[in-house]
């Protein structure tokens, strides 16, 4: 599969969005007189690069540690592999799971193969969230670990230059 191209308008496009929208109430307004373009191209021109796979997602990455949720748990689960997409779109639809996925065993040191990220204000609270998990997943959960933040790692994704 060849990789999208972009032409200097999706370039400048992309630009003007890397380091988030505009905080206002219409924020591809605010992108389409900054790149020069009407609105409607500019959505048309996103979702055209998010068809293609230029760009995988626009959304929000709210800041968790600014909200006071500072204690960060990744929950790591062992659930058959015949199951793991199932449950792990079950866990990855509970409303304190911040994101989900699967990820390949090293075994045998690593089992795991089922991941969820809880945020909580506190360990206890993290830990309240896994006890739910563990409690949907029943005896389809072989084993898990919670393993917590040791520190804040910056966000960003691709960035142009």
């Amino acid at each position: 599969m060849n990789a999208p191209s972009l032409d200097p308008v999706d370039r400048a496009l992309v630009l003007a969005s890397q380091d988030g929208l505009p905080l206002c109430r219409e924020p591809w307004r605010a992108l389409a007189e900054q790149v020069g373009i009407p609105e409607a191209e500019v959505i048309a021109r996103l979702q055209r690069m998010l068809d293609q796979g230029a760009i995988r997602r626009i959304g929000a990455i709210p800041n968790h540690y600014r909200l006071g949720y500072t204690a960060n748990g990744m929950s790591v689960w062992d659930v058959t592999d015949e199951r793991v997409d199932e449950l792990g779109m079950v866990i990855g639809a509970l409303p304190f799971v911040s994101h989900c996925y699967r990820r390949p065993r090293a075994l045998p040191i690593w089992p795991y193969n089922l991941f969820a990220m809880v945020h909580g204000q506190s360990r206890d609270a993290v830990a309240e969230k896994v006890a739910v998990i563990a409690g949907i997943l029943g005896p389809e959960a072989r084993a898990h670990q919670t393993l917590y933040s040791s520190r804040i790692l910056k966000k960003s994704g691709l960035r142009l230059k």
